[in-house]
């Protein structure tokens, strides 16, 4: 019996074994998982080109065919196609746009259209010389909409060689997928007929240089002015 007995206890033990054996292997339920930052680089980007303008006068407007300098050929009393415009690329964050547009030797210009006679309409009550009566078409019809393109300032240089006309678009620029065109600042420029031989030598050294400027929107939405001042700080 004694055998028996301790047979028995051998083999129960035998089982228990078994049992925390296969218990101790068993898995238990588990899962992971990971979350990953990813940033992206906003940007804000532009060009700013006219189109393409022919000695003889004649002009392109084709897309492909725009231009970032032209060249005029300069005759009293006639018109030349002229059409700044900027482009915001695709993907540009939310954006204030300006243009810089500046007269070099306006000086001169001003000795080309005297603030007297038939030319004073070229000058405002403060002596200003008014950029857009410039900027007139074939019927005489000025071609920069104020409504579009606000005129913000006029300064000279600290010579008075230079005149500087800041223009700022009148809205935010929204991010867009596809590049987004603005309205031309003006189309055209006439030299007044009122220019004889004499005061038409003047207008050989004056050049108008147009620049564009882009500057985000993110931090300034209802201060438009202090976005202006940080891009010159930062320029």
């Amino acid at each position: 019996m004694k055998s028996k007995h301790k047979a028995l206890l051998l083999s129960m033990c035998a089982v228990l074994l078994v049992a925390v054996s296969v218990f101790g292997t068993l898995a238990y339920l588990t899962d992971t998982d990971t979350v990953t930052n990813t940033f992206t680089v906003g940007s804000v980007g532009l060009k700013l080109d006219e189109a393409d303008v022919k000695t003889d006068g004649s002009y392109e407007t084709d897309h492909d065919s725009r231009v970032r300098e032209n060249e005029y050929h300069l005759l009293p009393g006639h018109t030349y196609y002229k059409d700044p415009t900027v482009t915001v690329d695709a993907g540009s964050e939310d954006a204030y746009v300006r243009m810089i547009v500046t007269v070099e030797n306006i000086d001169q210009l001003k000795l080309a259209l005297p603030d007297e006679g038939a030319t004073t309409k070229y000058y405002g009550t403060d002596g200003t010389f008014l950029l857009q009566m410039l900027c007139l078409d074939e019927n005489g019809t000025c071609t920069w909409d104020a409504n579009t393109w606000k005129m913000q300032s006029y300064k000279q240089s600290a010579d008075d060689k230079n005149g500087v006309y800041e223009f700022r678009y009148k809205e935010i620029v929204a991010k867009s997928e596809n590049d987004t065109v603005l309205p031309d600042l003006f189309t055209h420029i006439t030299v007044p007929g009122e220019i004889d031989n004499t005061h038409l030598a003047y207008l050989k050294d004056v050049k108008i240089v147009v620049n564009a400027h882009a500057i985000q929107a993110d931090g300034f939405e209802n201060d438009e002015e202090g976005a202006w001042t940080a891009f010159g700080t930062q320029n």
